[in-house]
């Protein structure tokens, strides 16, 4: 096999993405032969050389992608110091690859999330920008008047950085009820909200800065990937048609 750049082969072998392998190597962490390699332009061959990372062989694995369906409660993570259930642990039991879910899930949100060892599609489909939609149902109390919708669409700014426009529909909308011992007064409204970043708790932000509490977020595709057939707490398998689509599409999005 032709000489690769190191981080493209760390990529390969699932430890982390392509940018985050720069860093292993400028880190002095990889080595190639027994000798470290600090530059970024370093190439070695996968299938004759020694590559190893703090130490230890790099190996290839085969690149696999799952769908989750993930569950309120469940830790968008790969373990927990605390004990919580953590969404790779839905995955079959025969899967021996580590897989790595590709962007997050608050606790107590609920929906499609990509599992791979495919660093180099992980960054891209994280990246903000890049090119990949990720659709969410989320329930509001109250009803969001169309100015603060006009607002949000076009993007707020959270923590000094101004997000980027998204797409917000209202699907439904409930008027509030009438008076009575402990019952919420608000009513709701169901919105789908397209983004193309995935800041932490960006929705539940968004919502809360125009004043309307997040009581249900579920996301429900990513790219061309939707819900369907996969209950609550379940997996499948990208058929190959379907991960090559994911993959070009976001090579092409990153091309552009």
């Amino acid at each position: 096999m032709p000489d690769q750049r190191l981080q493209k082969i760390i990529a390969a072998a699932g430890v982390t993405s392509r940018r985050k392998a720069e860093g292993l190597i400028v880190d002095g962490r990889v080595a190639v032969n027994g000798n470290v390699r600090r530059e970024l332009g370093s190439t070695a061959d996968p299938d004759n050389d020694l590559i190893t990372l703090d130490g230890r062989p790099l190996t290839s694995e085969k690149l696999r992608y799952f769908l989750a369906h993930k569950p309120s409660g469940v830790l968008c993570a790969v373990s927990d110091d605390r004990g919580r259930p953590v969404v790779t642990g839905l995955l079959p039991e025969s899967v021996g690859e580590r897989l790595y879910p590709a962007g997050r899930l608050d606790l107590d949100s609920e929906g499609l999330v990509l599992l791979t060892n495919d660093g180099e599609l992980m960054q891209r489909v994280t990246r903000p920008g890049g090119g990949i939609e990720k659709v969410y149902e989320v329930i509001v109390g109250g009803r969001p008047g169309d100015a603060d919708l006009a607002r949000l669409r076009r993007g707020v700014t959270i923590d000094g950085r101004q997000l980027m426009p998204c797409s917000i529909d209202v699907l439904e909308r409930e008027e509030p009820r009438k008076q009575g011992p402990g019952k919420d007064q608000r009513g709701f409204t169901r919105l789908r909200v397209v983004l193309h970043e995935g800041k932490k708790n960006q929705i539940r932000r968004m919502f809360g800065d125009a004043g309307h509490r997040v009581d249900r977020l579920v996301r429900t595709a990513i790219g061309g990937l939707t819900l369907e057939r996969v209950p609550p707490g379940g997996t499948r398998e990208l058929t190959e048609e379907e991960a090559g689509a994911l993959r070009s599409s976001a090579a092409a999005a990153a091309a552009e």
